[in-house]
């Protein structure tokens, strides 16, 4: 099979590409990325097209299968895809939602402005850093006995609710409230429930961060009161998903797929996309464990909150409850009706979208569509953006989750400086708390793509509304 070259793409809207389906005789639909020109010519030098084209080749996909301008190699599925496939007669792949299952964003909002607290910020980041473990291997406070366990893997945040590190007000900034209809801790195999353990209120390592932000833009004033965001508002940003438990579900429920899918006349070009039909025992399976694995992320992110509200207590004297303004998942599947058809809408560093009116929204934010917060790379900008109605009839109510990799990490260790790159940081006037020089250089911002460009790109396209611009101002990281 050969590669995606640049004369295969064909430009049909602005920032809107197709490879149709006669390029590939086992293509079911046709494949849609959504990248400016600069973007394009880069992706046809890696794999990540060639990913895309493979998930057009799963059975019972939808019309289309789609690539957001974040877009980078993944295993089987590119990261920064989103595939729908029909309930009744498709499938589901564990890589089309990732190892690290419900990795998503969450962004708390404040009273204050940044001048308010600005002498207090090193004090503030280092109090975060000693109350929110981070790093590989770093035990959360808390350690789960089997009773427990099951407790978060099948209520999710009803747990911590019941608990006291939540409210019903924090549930209601969450998708689908922060408890996954469906999931079993009966699915969650014994190996992944060890793993997860002790990791509750961890941040992990790799890209994951916390970041203590300012607003420094707003881009749609209306929109912005609604979600409570104004100019020099301090907010926080956490960023991490379900540890070493979800990773260890996506292991073995690709090993057992590879092995059942000859038994279902499944024939697919990667081994990556292993996968089952979705209403197969083994395909139910799966599904039951993801969303465990999603409830088991939103404790992690509500603890890390809880974490983060008694720092910001201890060190500015307040009694201000940081609130949620929303939590957004990037790695996940979900049953959702579109175009009349129920599908099982895969998003892999990608961000569902909403739009206005949306019943599976906050009420509070039906007239101003979705938030979804997307990340940029360690010490850019990141956005606050809306979903809109294109983006529920074109992408599957979908955008982009981040700014996406240019740079592997491997190459980054090689050709970023600590050095420099600390002294960058500070340059800006940005507090670091990194557990390791390798956690920083991985996650520099020359590894990634210009996280203004892709914002640009979903704009331009209508699937998403610019809200804020929100500018780091103290970063912790593994």
């Amino acid at each position: 099979m050969r590669p995606v070259a640049l004369a295969d793409l064909q430009h049909v809207a602005p920032c809107a590409w197709e490879i149709p389906r006669s390029f590939r005789n086992d293509m079911r639909v046709t494949a849609r990325l959504y990248a400016n020109e600069a973007m394009v010519e880069h992706l046809v030098q890696e794999r990540a097209l060639d990913q895309l084209v493979n998930t057009a080749t799963l059975p019972g996909v939808q019309e289309p299968a789609l690539a957001m301008p974040d877009i980078h190699q993944g295993y089987g599925f590119p990261i920064g895809g989103v595939v729908a496939t029909r309930a009744a007669d498709g499938v589901i792949s564990p890589g089309g939602v990732g190892y690290d299952i419900n990795c998503g964003v969450r962004l708390l909002a404040s009273g204050a402005r940044f001048p308010e607290i600005r002498d207090r910020l090193a004090a503030l980041a280092t109090q975060i850093q000693r109350d929110v473990p981070t790093g590989v291997g770093h035990r959360g406070r808390i350690t789960l006995d089997d009773r427990a366990m099951d407790e978060v893997l099948n209520t999710g945040l009803r747990w911590a609710i019941a608990q006291g590190y939540a409210s019903e007000t924090d549930a209601c900034s969450v998708e689908e409230r922060g408890s996954f209809a469906g999931a079993s801790a009966q699915d969650v195999p014994e190996r992944a429930r060890q793993r997860g353990r002790d990791q509750l209120g961890t941040l992990g390592s790799g890209n994951h961060f916390l970041e203590i932000q300012r607003v420094a833009q707003i881009h749609d004033s209306a929109r912005a009161a609604a979600f409570g965001l104004f100019e020099d508002q301090v907010t926080v940003l956490i960023h991490t998903g379900s540890r070493g438990l979800g990773h260890q579900i996506c292991t073995e429920y690709v090993r057992l797929m590879d092995k059942v899918m000859a038994e279902y006349g499944i024939a697919l070009p990667d081994r990556e996309l292993a996968c089952a039909p979705f209403a197969s025992p083994e395909g139910q399976a799966y599904f039951r464990a993801m969303a465990a694995a999603a409830n088991f992320a939103w404790c992690n992110r509500q603890l890390i909150t809880h974490a983060v509200r008694g720092a910001w207590r201890r060190i500015l004297g307040t009694d201000e409850e940081l609130a949620i303004v929303y939590d957004v998942s990037h790695n996940i599947a979900k049953l959702e009706e579109h175009g009349g058809v129920a599908c099982v809408v895969h998003r892999k560093g990608s961000t569902r979208a909403f739009g206005p009116g949306s019943e599976d929204i906050p009420e509070r934010y039906r007239s101003a569509g979705q938030p979804v917060l997307v990340p940029g790379s360690m010490g850019t900008s990141s956005y606050v953006l809306a979903g809109t109605g294109v983006a529920m009839s074109e992408t599957f109510g979908s955008t982009c989750h981040g700014a996406g990799r240019v740079m592997s990490r491997h190459k980054a260790k090689k050709a970023i400086d600590y050095n420099r790159l600390r002294q960058e940081l500070h340059d800006m006037g940005i507090e670091v708390r990194a557990a390791s020089a390798k956690g920083l250089i991985e996650e520099a911002p020359a590894a990634y793509k210009d996280v203004e460009q892709v914002v640009d790109v979903m704009a331009a396209t209508g699937v998403t509304a610019k809200v804020a611009r929100l500018v780091p101002v103290a970063i912790i990281k593994g």
